[in-house]
């Protein structure tokens, strides 16, 4: 982590742009979140089967995992503002090709391209937030990635009220999301290049951040992350692709109600998100991270057992405590290895979308072998994983393992 003292450096926090990239990352995960919202369209449609809706989740996932670590660790040391909006055009082309789609070969190459545009955003835009943050570095992480996940929770309503009466080439409307997410950073990216321009022009003090935790304890807590990461993103890929599929079949529902219960689940989390990096300051990160899976564990074992009713209230529940923590898993990670802003970013970013994806692939096989019951109540046991957070080192001594030293540098 650096940060300057100098005229013309970044005291402060910006809110306009916080609020410009939470707006992109709401129109870019809409558009993404589009994909699993009309699998039951593109099931009928193309007669794909739950197998193939589970490749299609994890090639959209894995492009986007794949490449975010690497534009993170390139953008650390050159940052391409111009990437922010050049990485929508890859989004914009995805949805022309998926609402013209004819074949299973076709969506592919339509997620691939989609995938791509998120593999520029995320890393890129988490840098935009973590530069305009100011002292406020969680309140603006929350900021950001509340966009997203309001933009995920408006797919399932897209759904209903597009795709189940125009159908798959409903999805053509979406490409005005993606031009007006493509002005929006075009803004940013100038702002982004100014403020680089100015760091490059003055004379700072440039304070150090270091963290003095041994590189073995550095790394098993990475590790517990990914894992917290992988019971986390696999039970969102099984709600989120499959749970609409589980209604329709278990409670005999149509297609536009099954779609409000991945809105609750959803607009919930979006709720959380946003809550999570003042809870976090409040109680702590640890605390929140463990919160956030463990607490979801009652919720998501009751879950596939209760009534239509309940199993509402409990989509509500699960969202909201699930998705408030993710904002402070990656605030802790980029505390554990300062300095690398963009890296983090990517590979957490990239390791959501990469399980998420895995998770889809592997949960459509055996839904195929055995039923969509069964993967529910399979996933069900995933936020029990969330018992590891309580390995990871404390706030306090994550700040103590924090040192600092100063140099002038002359520009």
């Amino acid at each position: 982590m650096i940060k300057t003292n100098a005229a013309g450096n970044q005291q402060i926090t910006v809110f306009s742009i916080l609020f410009a990239i939470s707006l992109v990352h709401l129109l870019n995960d809409s558009i993404q979140s589009v994909i699993p919202a009309i699998f039951p369209i593109l099931h009928e449609s193309l007669k794909l089967s739950f197998s193939q809706i589970g490749w299609i989740a994890f090639t959209l996932n894995v492009t986007a995992s794949m490449f975010q670590p690497l534009i993170g660790l390139y953008t650390d040391s050159k940052p391409k503002p111009f990437l922010l909006p050049a990485g929508v055009v890859f989004s914009l082309l995805g949805m022309v090709v998926l609402a013209f789609a004819g074949s299973f070969t076709q969506v592919i190459i339509s997620v691939i391209l989609i995938g791509l545009g998120s593999s520029v955003l995320h890393p890129e835009a988490s840098r935009v937030a973590y530069l305009a943050a100011g002292p406020r570095r969680g309140l603006a992480q929350s900021i950001f990635q509340t966009g997203g996940n309001i933009g995920q929770a408006l797919a399932p309503v897209f759904t209903a009220l597009i795709f189940v009466p125009l159908g798959q080439f409903g999805i053509i409307w979406f490409t005005v999301a993606a031009l007006a997410a493509i002005l929006v950073q075009i803004f940013v990216a100038k702002w982004y290049r100014g403020y680089i321009v100015r760091q490059s022009t003055v004379k700072k003090t440039v304070k150090v951040m270091r963290n003095n935790l041994p590189k073995s304890m550095i790394t098993y807590a990475m590790c517990i992350l990914i894992l917290l990461l992988f019971s986390k993103f696999v039970y969102v890929a099984s709600m989120t692709g499959f749970y609409a599929f589980y209604l329709i079949d278990h409670f005999k529902i149509s297609t536009e109600y099954a779609q409000v219960f991945i809105f609750a689940l959803l607009a919930a989390g979006a709720v959380g998100t946003f809550l999570g990096g003042p809870m976090a300051d409040r109680f702590g990160r640890r605390n929140m991270i463990w919160f956030s899976i463990l607490g979801t564990a009652p919720f998501s074992l009751l879950l596939p057992y209760v009534s239509l009713f309940w199993s509402a209230v409990l989509c509500v529940m699960i969202g909201f405590i699930l998705l408030s923590g993710f904002s402070v898993i990656v605030v802790y990670a980029q505390e554990l290895l300062p300095g690398k802003v963009g890296t983090v970013s990517g590979l957490f970013f990239g390791l959501a979308f990469g399980l998420g994806g895995i998770g889809s692939a592997v949960l459509g096989t055996v839904a195929d072998a055995t039923s969509i019951s069964f993967v529910i109540q399979l996933c069900a046991y995933l936020p029990l994983i969330g018992l590891l957070a309580a390995f990871l080192p404390t706030d306090a001594r994550l700040n103590l393992a924090s040192v600092d030293s100063k140099q002038t540098v002359t520009n």
